[in-house]
């Protein structure tokens, strides 16, 4: 299997040829581990349904860094959002890994969730034992899912990025791959 990921670094465009299989299947791997680690995650949510954030947002996030951002979320209509988009989004990163399609837009909000979960959970006393959590590493494998291009290796998006539809739409390329 010889892949060539095209990605973009710090505005610079990046290429790297995946001749070494081994490479391949590990994105592969990988992603698919944390495809799966997300569905479930979120169909836990839904299969207890109701979920209810109130406990994370209004109560654990209250005191932390981004207690005035994440506690705007602790009731009303705010608060019912939340409660169905985390278990929503947790399902769609996850089915977006797992079969490789849109895989940057999925590893973006899959990184943008565990930054909440990393300074909520750590600022609460996750940290009680160092600043690297299992959060922090999900974070870090979030972003080098979407910078290695991992839905390009025997993902959807491999398909998606020769549609003419891309072609023609170059800006999508920032959401696959």
């Amino acid at each position: 299997m010889v892949t060539n990921i095209q990605t973009q670094l710090l505005g610079r465009d990046v290429s790297f040829p995946v001749e070494e299989s081994r490479f391949g299947y590990w994105l592969v791997v990988l992603r698919l581990i944390v495809g799966w680690w997300f569905l479930h995650a979120g169909l836990d949510k839904f299969l207890a349904w109701p979920f209810d954030a109130s406990w994370f947002v209004g109560g654990a996030a209250a005191q932390t860094s981004l207690g005035p951002v994440v506690t705007l979320f602790s009731d009303g209509i705010l608060l019912s959002f939340t409660n169905i988009m985390v278990p929503l989004g947790q399902t769609l990163i996850g089915l977006g890994l797992i079969v490789g399609a849109l895989t940057r837009l999925a590893a973006f909000f899959g990184a943008f969730l565990m930054t909440f979960f990393y300074f909520i959970n750590g600022e609460t006393g996750g940290w009680a034992h160092g600043v690297i959590t299992g959060d922090l590493l999900g974070l870090l494998i979030f972003a080098m899912i979407a910078t290695l291009g991992a839905g390009r290796v025997l993902g959807v998006d491999a398909y998606l990025a020769k549609t003419s539809f891309v072609r023609d739409h170059p800006r999508l390329r920032y959401f696959i791959g």
